[in-house]
């Protein structure tokens, strides 16, 4: 008697800022107008269209696109599917005005989440998984892997409510592994509340994993655990920690340990009632009504669930609660011998339910159709096929596994010796880096070791130094040489070539020299241009860190190139590859 949780995915809105843009707002005004939004979803509808509109008064495209698709999803929740609909039709069509860049594909990911939301609203859940989909597509194209996680834990609930719940669990068990390994991405709150929503989200799959097969009692000790563990990690987020606290009480009521059951349903109804909070206030009734049932005080339960259905009847909402609470209330008055009232409730139980559950069933081949679980006429078609051509198929399956083994062999053999390629490289480049440090240790001590009086130009040389720029070859006393090499050696232990600006002429300022001088003296010592230098510096720094650094290896082509100044991925690999003969993905598995 396990009440789903109908609202529960209002806590997945998120909302990221993009690049900063000329307009009438500000940068930090969006983003505070963009958190307002975000509040504002979780009951005042109203509030949060005000801000939309001011966000609409913006002539920034980036800032139109973001508030008509919030406002699109906003007009769902207040029931208004026409408003919904031309509001997210004008957020694609300012979305197509914004050049392509990464930003606009950052941004076209955040409505593809509204869109989906929208969907999962109205209970299309097919829908719903076509945005989300959409949306992994476009974060992988910019490696936004914290968005990606995002993403897949919308998934994982949409199989959740459809019942599929082995592959919900698999999915956020793998998106808690990646937030485990992954923390440095994520600052400290983020952290925490992608931490809360996983745990509250596979509570909610293991229960309703228990509920197909309730001789498994160990799904619902799971189901409470990670129900646990959701508060242990929402005390900054107070949605987080009371649906989590509301599914416990569930698990309570289960394990007939009514009275903290009926402390927790209480409690959130409380709650619910001062943040006027109807959706929720809906749900703790029924649940007080089922523990009264449950506990045979059926008086005390008609008053909770004659609530349910008040709040729906208002609200024009027939969802779960309130065809759950006309069963309960069906059975209640069969009890009391009142078959009139049992026959009234039975009736709107049983209506109400043929109808949530056709819907159900539409949306559940849908998803796994879509996910490639459930695609029987396709299967159908070839089996069809496999027995009008039989035997042609017989002949041709037996050629193709016999090319499909000498190409597996072929490919193990090839990977072996590429393997033991990339390994000798791998073991060449720590030595080198070795004997690299040794170098740089005497090549500094020796600079220091310069006699001090050859920092003045000798005035007998003035002629020669003239002589030779008319030759158009640039000369510089080996003790100025030896002070720019020495500069240039400690900016490189500060770690300077990291930053993006790391220029020919960043470096000749910071070491209060001229660029002529200083090209001409990394070309002198280093035998290359003083781009080939940096991209040399930068290169072997990610090198080093992928050796030393476990955590380092783990980061996205991007993150990496991101991290040590490069302006993008493509650039950076094709730099990693004549450096190493190998991708970066590929040198960090090898280690």
């Amino acid at each position: 008697m396990r009440l789903i949780i109908s609202f529960f995915f209002l806590l997945l809105i998120y909302s990221s800022g993009v690049a900063q843009t000329t307009g009438e707002l500000t940068e930090q005004k969006y983003l505070e107008l963009q958190d307002k939004i975000r509040f504002s979803i979780n009951g005042n509808y109203d509030e949060g269209l005000s801000y939309v509109n001011q966000m609409i008064k913006s002539k920034n495209e980036i800032h139109q696109a973001f508030a008509y698709a919030a406002g699109s999803y906003l007009y769902q929740l207040k029931g208004n599917a026409s408003q919904s609909d031309k509001m997210y039709s004008e957020a694609i069509k300012h979305l197509a005005k914004i050049p392509e860049s990464n930003d606009k594909i950052k941004l076209h990911a955040y409505l593809c989440n509204y869109r989906g939301l929208t969907f999962w609203k109205r209970s299309n859940y097919g829908k719903a998984l076509s945005s989300y989909q959409e949306g992994v597509k476009l974060s992988s194209k910019i490696n936004d892997v914290v968005q990606i996680v995002k993403f897949k834990a919308n998934i994982a609930l949409l199989n959740e409510g459809v019942g599929n719940y082995q592959l919900s669990i698999k999915i956020l068990k793998q998106n808690d592994a990646f937030l485990d390994q992954n923390e440095s991405l994520y600052e400290k709150d983020q952290f925490q509340n992608s931490k809360s929503n996983t745990y509250t989200n596979l509570g909610n799959s293991y229960e309703g994993y228990y509920y197909k097969n309730r001789e498994k009692a160990y799904l619902l000790d799971s189901a409470e655990y990670y129900y646990k563990k959701s508060i242990a990690y929402s005390d900054r987020f107070i949605d987080n920690k009371t649906i989590s606290k509301l599914s416990l009480g569930n698990i309570y009521l289960i394990k007939k340990d009514y009275v903290n059951a009926e402390k927790i349903y209480y409690d959130i109804s409380f709650y619910a009632k001062q943040t006027d909070n109807e959706d929720l206030y809906q749900i703790a009734n029924y649940n007080l009504g089922d523990l009264y049932y449950s506990m045979k005080k059926y008086d005390r339960a008609l008053i909770f669930l004659k609530k349910v259905d008040s709040i729906s009847q208002k609200n024009k909402t027939m969802d779960n609660s309130y065809f759950k609470s006309n069963y309960i209330q069906a059975k209640i008055y069969s009890i009391k011998n009142e078959p009139e009232l049992a026959y009234k409730h039975s009736k709107l139980y049983l209506d109400s339910y043929e109808k949530y559950e056709g819907n159900l069933r539409e949306e559940t081949l849908e998803v796994n159709y879509k996910q490639g679980t459930a695609n029987l006429s396709d299967e159908m078609l070839s089996v069809q096929e496999k027995y009008k051509y039989e035997v042609f198929w017989n002949k041709a399956l037996k050629i193709f596994y016999v090319i499909l083994v000498i190409g597996i062999v072929f490919f193990l053999i090839k990977n072996i010796r590429d393997k033991n390629k990339a390994q000798k490289k791998m073991n060449a480049l720590i030595e080198e880096f070795k004997a690299n440090l040794e170098k740089k240790e005497l090549e500094k001590a020796e600079i220091e070791k310069a006699p001090a009086e050859k920092a003045t130009i000798d005035v007998l040389e003035t002629e020669d130094v003239a002589l030779k720029k008319e030759n158009a070859n640039l000369s510089i006393d080996e003790a100025k040489e030896n002070k720019i090499v020495e500069k240039l050696l400690a900016l490189e232990e500060k770690l300077e070539y990291l930053n993006a600006d790391f220029t020919l002429s960043y470096a000749a300022k910071k070491i209060k020299t001229n660029t002529t001088y200083l090209s001409y003296v990394v070309n002198k010592r280093f035998g290359k241009s003083f781009s080939e230098y940096s991209n040399e510096l930068k290169i072997n720094y990610v090198i080093n860190q992928m050796i030393t650094n476990h955590l380092y290896r783990k980061y996205s082509t991007q993150a990496i190139a991101e991290s040590v100044g490069f302006k993008n991925a493509v650039s950076f690999a094709k730099s990693f590859r004549k450096r190493t003969g190998v991708s970066p993905a590929q040198f960090a598995n090898n280690i």
